[in-house]
């Protein structure tokens, strides 16, 4: 009879063997033993029907959100059919539908008011990088010092999501940062990460970079809630607004789907110059009253 704990270990390394991210081995770990840890019986018996109580329980008791149910049906789903090898009715284990709410983004003042409110210098170089860049948050937290290619103003971000290698754009307001932040803190981390984690071992974590931007916000007069994606999805709809196209946005970004960009078609000011066609209406049914 199989343990939790060995149960973990292998589905460890069936992810291991794959080469999936160490945010992915982190998550389906969590994530199933959490759900092994549930039930007070032994893997052998576990079955779909308990797959489904356990979905239930997340949804109405725990209340957690669409995507956060979705992550746990996935962890699950791989764990019974790879690390398990059992077959399961997967209609049975339907994943939620997701509603399509928009991000909420900041405007360009609002942008240039957070970074303006951030003394810090390390905050300051943290700011820039994730919106100037438009770097996830993990990616942004273990850039290393030869991502950094400033002859050619780019940023080589090294297994992003997918494990995809990809250039972005390396601001000239974010270079004058990393090189202001570098003089003040002088960081010393033998792997060569910009942002080293306490006491320079490994790098910065996300939620530090999160707290970063919740003190800046906390001086601004911003009603909005902004976290380290915010300034990513504002990179994209300001670029979008400028006048790049999704193809070159999608590039910038790494996605491996163009659909995934077309979500800045919706958050991008597109409607600057264009008259509604009610403006444009024959003046005498215009003056009628209504």
């Amino acid at each position: 009879m199989m343990t939790n704990r060995q149960a973990l270990q292998r589905l460890k390394a069936d992810i291991q063997l794959r080469g999936l991210s160490r945010n992915t081995l982190d998550s389906y770990t969590t994530h199933v033993g959490i759900f092994l840890n549930h039930f007070k019986k032994p893997i052998e018996k576990l079955n779909e029907m308990d797959v489904r109580s356990f979905l239930g329980h997340l949804i109405v008791e725990k209340k957690l959100s669409p995507g956060t149910v979705n992550v746990y049906s996935a962890s699950i789903r791989f764990f019974f059919a790879v690390t398990l090898n059992r077959t399961m009715n997967y209609l049975q284990i339907p994943r939620l539908k997701r509603p399509k709410k928009l991000p909420e983004i900041l405007t360009r003042n609002e942008v240039a008011e957070l970074i303006s409110q951030t003394t810090n210098a390390k905050h300051k170089a943290l700011l820039l990088m994730a919106y100037g860049s438009g770097l996830r948050v993990s990616e942004l937290a273990s850039l290393k010092t030869t991502d950094i290619d400033s002859a050619s103003m780019r940023v080589l971000v090294r297994g992003g999501k997918g494990q995809k290698d990809r250039y972005t754009l390396l601001p000239e307001s974010a270079l004058f940062a990393l090189r202001d932040y570098w003089r003040k803190y002088r960081p010393k981390s033998s792997d060569g990460y910009i942002f080293p984690g306490i006491k320079n071992v490994g790098h910065i974590t996300t939620s530090a970079v999160a707290r970063a931007i919740k003190e800046a916000l906390a001086k601004t007069a911003i009603q909005k809630s902004v976290s380290p994606h915010t300034l990513r999805h504002c990179f994209a709809t300001h670029l979008l607004e400028d006048g790049l196209s999704l193809l070159q946005i999608k590039a910038l970004l790494g996605h491996a789907s163009i659909s995934s960009t077309t979500i800045y078609l919706h958050l991008a000011n597109t409607t600057n110059g264009i008259t509604s066609p009610a403006d444009n209406m024959p003046q005498k049914f215009v003056d009628c009253p209504l």
